[in-house]
């Protein structure tokens, strides 16, 4: 299914081989979260969505342990910043800013996308679901 969405939207897109039972594990273990339904089957088709200058629509399951991770550790050393770690961020704008689901006791509680400014620290609802998201972004429909 996705892979057809996205495809249908452009072919400037590259997909991966689908996240293996491992990934997705380990994804949820060090995230501390469950994948909300859309973005597993995402996974589960490919692993990540890749388009040119290695921007991705999707990070990949590393990637998204690596920057999750990462940007979770951020308000220990920034004062200015509310805790990251209630989300689950799953791509970026190229500027700074992520895209993510919020979670609420490592669940997806509603599969609103929210960007987060890295600037200001403001979260905002930008899409209602994964899908509107990707085809908003990959269109240019949403922008930050």
């Amino acid at each position: 299914m996705w892979k057809n969405v996205v495809s249908n939207l452009s072919s400037d897109y590259q997909f991966s081989v689908p996240a293996t039972e491992a990934e997705l594990l380990e994804i949820e273990e060090k995230l501390n979260a469950s994948l909300p339904e859309a973005l597993l089957t995402l996974y589960q088709e490919t692993n990540g969505i890749f388009g040119d200058y290695g921007i991705s629509l999707v990070w990949s399951t590393e990637r998204a342990i690596k920057e999750n991770l990462y940007f979770r550790s951020l308000p220990e050393t920034l004062d200015y910043l509310k805790p990251l770690d209630e989300f689950l961020f799953f791509s970026d704008a190229g500027n700074g800013d992520l895209f993510g689901y919020k979670l609420t006791n490592g669940n997806i509680q509603r599969e609103d996308i929210y960007v987060w400014n890295h600037e200001n620290d403001q979260r905002t609802v930008i899409a209602s679901s994964l899908e509107e998201f990707i085809t908003g972004w990959a269109t240019g429909v949403i922008s930050v």
